[in-house]
C-alpha cells in the first residue's frame, strides 16, 4: 500500500512540475522580454503623470468650455470663452508679451549658453569650481532670484541705475519696471540669467561625447575654428541642441513665478503672459473658466515646440551631421 501512496505521490508531483513548467517559462520570457520589462518600469511613472498632469489639463480643458467660477460647477457652453478671448485686448497683448518673450530669451540663452557650454569645455584653472559656479542661478529659487531683481531694477534704489549716475552716464535713475517696454526686456534678463545655466550645462554634456579625433584630423587639414566649430560641433550637437533648446522654450513659454513675483504682469498688462493672465482671471478674479480657456490656448502652442523637436530627432542624418 505504501508503494502505491508513493507512486500516487510521485504522479502528483510530475504532474505538478509539469503545469507549473508552463508558468515559469512564461514568466522568464515575460523576465527577458525588453519590452515587459519596459512597461513595467514606464507603469510609475505613467500612473503620477496620469494622476497630477493628465486629469488636472483634461479638467483645465473642461472647464475651458464652460461658465464655472470659483464657488459654482458651472454648465457647458461651447466656444463663448475661447470667443470672448479672441477679441480680447488684454489676451491678445498676453499672447504678444508671451511669444516675445520666449522668443528672444529662447534665442539669448541658447547663444550664451553655448559660448560658456564652449568656454568651460577647454582646459581652464579650477575647472571644475566654475562649473559648480555656473549652476548657482539655476538652483536659486525662482521666488528668492525675483526678489534680487526687483531689488536691482527698482525705481529708486536700482544698483545698476545708481552706479550709471555716480559714472556720469545718467542724470536720473532708469525706471526698469515703470515702462512697459523697459519691463519687459527687465524680464527677459532675469529670465536669461536664470536659464543660461541649464542650457550651458547640457550643451557641455554633449560637447563631452565628440571625439577629439575630429578636431586633430580637421587640424590637420588646415581647418580653422570656425570651420571646425561649423562642420563638426554643431551638426554633431544638434540633437542636445533640439532637446535642450525644446525644454527651454517649453520653461519659458509656461513661465510664472518670475514674472509674478518681479511684475505681476504690469505696469498696463505689458509683461502679462498667457499663465500668470489665466492666474489672474481664475483665482484672483474668480472666472474660473475664463483662466481654464487662457491655460487651453497654450496647448497648441507648446505642442509646436515638442513637434519640432520629435521630427527634428527623427532625421537620422540631421542626427548625423548630414545635410537632409
Amino acid at each position: 500500500m505504501s508503494k502505491v501512496v508513493v507512486d500516487n505521490v510521485a504522479d502528483g508531483s510530475a504532474a505538478h512540475s509539469q503545469a507549473a513548467a508552463p508558468r515559469t517559462s512564461l514568466l522568464q520570457r515575460w523576465q527577458n522580454s525588453r519590452n515587459a520589462l519596459g512597461w513595467a518600469f514606464m507603469f510609475p511613472a505613467a500612473a503620477l503623470l496620469i494622476i497630477f498632469l493628465t486629469y488636472p489639463l483634461g479638467l483645465g480643458t473642461w472647464l475651458g468650455f464652460t461658465d464655472a467660477k470659483i464657488g459654482r460647477a458651472g454648465e457647458w457652453i461651447g466656444l463663448e470663452n475661447f470667443s470672448f478671448l479672441v477679441t480680447d485686448s488684454v489676451t491678445r497683448l498676453a499672447l504678444f508679451n508671451t511669444i516675445f518673450y520666449t522668443v528672444v530669451a529662447s534665442v539669448l540663452k541658447f547663444a550664451l549658453g553655448l559660448w560658456l557650454a564652449l568656454l568651460l569645455n577647454k582646459r581652464l584653472p579650477f575647472q571644475s569650481f566654475f562649473r559648480a559656479v555656473v549652476l548657482l542661478p539655476w538652483i536659486v529659487p525662482t521666488a528668492l532670484s525675483a526678489i534680487a531683481f526687483w531689488w536691482i531694477f527698482d525705481a529708486q534704489f536700482s544698483i545698476i541705475s545708481w552706479v550709471l549716475v555716480k559714472l556720469g552716464i545718467l542724470d536720473k535713475y532708469i525706471d526698469f519696471l515703470g515702462d512697459p517696454w523697459n519691463a519687459r526686456i527687465s524680464t527677459i534678463i532675469a529670465n536669461v540669467w536664470r536659464g543660461i545655466p541649464f542650457v550651458a550645462i547640457s550643451l557641455l554634456a554633449g560637447l563631452q561625447t565628440i571625439s577629439p579625433s575630429y578636431y586633430e584630423a580637421s587640424a590637420i587639414d588646415g581647418a580653422t575654428p570656425w570651420q571646425q566649430f561649423r562642420h563638426i560641433t554643431l551638426p554633431l550637437l544638434s540633437p542636445i541642441i533640439a532637446v535642450v533648446m525644446t525644454f527651454s522654450v517649453l520653461f519659458t513659454f509656461t513661465d510664472f513665478q518670475l514674472i509674478y513675483v518681479l511684475t505681476r504682469g504690469g505696469p498696463l498688462n505689458a509683461t502679462h503672459l498667457m499663465a500668470t493672465l489665466a492666474f489672474q482671471r481664475a483665482i484672483s478674479g474668480g472666472a474660473l473658466a475664463e483662466g481654464a480657456a487662457i491655460a487651453t490656448l497654450m496647448v497648441p502652442f507648446l505642442l509646436a515646440a515638442i513637434m519640432f523637436s520629435y521630427f527634428g530627432l527623427q532625421r537620422r542624418a540631421w542626427q548625423q551631421g548630414g545635410d537632409k
